[in-house]
């Protein structure tokens, strides 16, 4: 993780909801459950890390360009922050390096000698299980 892609806190914005759940009697008092919303377009982000995340095909960002990750797991508030900002920091440096390209290649010669001997046998093998002319 390096110090420029990091996405600072004070660009992102949270909002305590309610957990789903079975919790017993808290779960009904406490909002220990945390949205996290991160507009990408007016972050400081890089133009390059932007239009990446913008490109993901995420469930998670709205047409709009904003990030929403709900964390729920743990039982306090702070936790769930934490956790749900070290997943939106995981989802920026999964797209800071830009994907490698992949040069298609062409088979090698022995490799489609191998397939045509294969299926030659499988030819023979099938033939073989014919009924035999009387």
């Amino acid at each position: 993780m390096t110090a420029s892609h990091l996405v600072p806190e004070s660009e992102v914005e949270f909002s305590a909801i309610r957990a789903q759940g079975a919790g017993g009697q808290n779960v009904n008092k406490v909002s220990s459950a945390v949205h996290l919303r991160f507009d990408i377009r007016a972050s400081s982000l890089p133009p390059a890390i932007k239009s990446r995340l913008l490109g993901l095909s995420d469930q998670r960002i709205t047409r709009q360009g904003v990030i929403v990750i709900k964390a729920q797991t743990s039982r306090s508030q702070d936790l769930n922050r934490a956790y749900a900002m070290q997943r939106l920091q995981a989802l920026v440096d999964r797209v800071a390096t830009p994907a490698k390209v992949r040069r298609p290649t062409q088979p090698t010669r022995s490799s489609k000698l191998r397939r045509l001997d294969d299926k030659n046998l499988r030819s023979r093998i099938k033939a073989a299980r014919s009924s035999v002319p009387d």
